[in-house]
């Protein structure tokens, strides 16, 4: 691991179970020296990726913010979608949620929520479970084969907890079908009383950069099984799609590129463990 890959790490330890660290989670967490951890958290402050706080600790600094803004704003999946889901969840009374991902992590970056009688427990920004879940199980089967089976070596457990295969050849099976389906359906995996229904979204080289999901509480789903909810999710992903392939070719930067799935890290795991302790 290089110096630049062990700093970076010092920001893989924030969640929400830890929001500010100390100088021994940096040394922890980079396994280097007093005096190397705390060079890479200055070198960290000087950028605004973090900020000094009381106690001697540190959070996010203000350039998150700033960052977060231009993601805002030129975002190639957040420029397309944000309007359509708007629109489709207007017409639709549907909740829908828009997810993106990178290495092994599944989020929420924007949401529709027209319907208020369903607590919005969704935020943007919020992780969501790997395997588990409509969003991020549709994302899954649109990865690559070698994707997916850095998955599977990485997280053949989690892949076993969520009945997605006890081997290579059963995950690669389900995840096959998945795709030729075009759409995943779930109920109540992430949040009780609610269906996901999502599809995947691709970008101008037919690459996966997210998925967009409808968020349907189970009594209405039930009460009207025959809502072509399936067929609506998979034409409002292709308009997502479409749009971001038109931008793109207009763009000389072209639609962003989604993260190969990287091994979560062990030091950010176990410290965020201890913060919820």
């Amino acid at each position: 691991m290089s110096s630049l890959d062990r700093m970076l790490t010092i920001l893989d330890l924030f969640d929400e179970n830890l929001m500010s660290i100390q100088l021994d989670h940096a040394i922890q967490a980079t396994g280097a020296s007093k005096a190397t951890a705390y060079r890479y958290i200055q070198s960290l402050c000087h950028r605004g990726l973090l900020a000094p706080a009381a106690g001697g600790s540190y959070v996010l600094g203000p350039r998150v913010i700033e960052l977060d803004r231009l993601v805002r704003k030129m975002d190639p999946l957040l420029s397309s979608a944000s309007p359509l889901i708007r629109a489709a969840g207007s017409r639709l009374n549907v909740n829908i949620m828009l997810c993106s991902f990178y290495g092994d992590k599944v989020m929420c970056a924007d949401l529709a929520w027209p319907d208020a009688s369903i607590e919005q427990t969704y935020e943007r920004g919020r992780p969501m479970p790997m395997f588990r879940g409509a969003m991020a199980k549709i994302i899954l089967a649109n990865l690559t084969p070698y994707q997916l089976r850095s998955i599977m070596l990485w997280h053949a457990e989690g892949i076993r907890e969520a009945g997605l295969g006890e081997n290579w050849e059963e995950f690669r099976s389900r995840m096959s079908k998945l795709r030729r389906a075009g759409f995943c359906m779930s109920r109540a995996e992430v949040f009780p009383g609610l269906i996901g229904i999502s599809a995947p979204i691709f970008d101008a080289d037919q690459r996966v950069l997210g998925s967009v999901v409808f968020i349907i509480p189970e009594e209405r789903y039930d009460a009207d099984p025959g809502a072509p909810y399936q067929a609506a999710i998979i034409e409002l992903a292709a308009s997502i799609t479409s749009d971001i392939a038109k931008r793109s070719a207009g763009s000389p930067a072209g639609a962003g590129r989604a993260a190969r799935p990287r091994k979560a890290r062990a030091a950010g795991r176990e410290l965020a463990e201890k913060g919820a302790a």
